[in-house]
């Protein structure tokens, strides 16, 4: 069973809520899903936490990171906002996208974050900029189909 079809059956097995914290844990041939939602309905699902981690890239060279990161840019299209390299730290081994622009309104910045780590992790939340005070994190909202394609999305690309 694919960690896509596996989050599939963990998100039709939870009840719908509004608050609190369930999480959704999953592992397929090396690789580890972690997320923490904190909404989820007939239509979409909350997440503060999305981690995919991967035996497969526990050793990569930046190089290799760059390409997954490249690779993630170029599929998750169907973000809110275009996501794309911001800045590749060769000695930790780790490189950020960020939403590129982010979107802007009026309480502020808001803006999608995705981590490549040479440890094998990648992460993806979502952060809130307001004037005058320091970046937060916040739930990141997309359709249960999105959420599915992000597993999937992760998946292939860590491999």
């Amino acid at each position: 069973m694919t960690l896509q079809s596996q989050a599939a059956a963990a998100l039709n097995s939870l009840p719908f809520f509004a608050q609190g914290s369930h999480p959704i844990d999953c592992q397929e041939a090396g690789q580890q899903l972690h997320c923490e939602l904190s909404a989820h309905d007939t239509l979409a699902c909350a997440f503060d936490r999305f981690e995919l981690e991967s035996a497969a890239l526990a050793t990569a060279a930046i190089d290799r990171l760059k390409q997954v990161a490249e690779t993630l840019s170029k599929r998750l299209t169907y973000l809110l906002e275009p996501i794309s390299p911001v800045e590749v730290d060769a000695g930790q081994c780790v490189v950020q996208l960020r939403s590129n622009p982010p979107q802007r309104g009026e309480n502020g910045a808001s803006y999608y974050e995705l981590l490549v780590q040479r440890c094998g992790r990648l992460s993806l939340c979502r952060w809130l900029k307001e004037p005058g005070e320091p970046r937060r994190a916040v739930p990141a909202q997309v359709t249960c189909e999105v959420f599915l394609r992000l597993v999937a999305d992760f998946s292939a690309a860590a491999q």
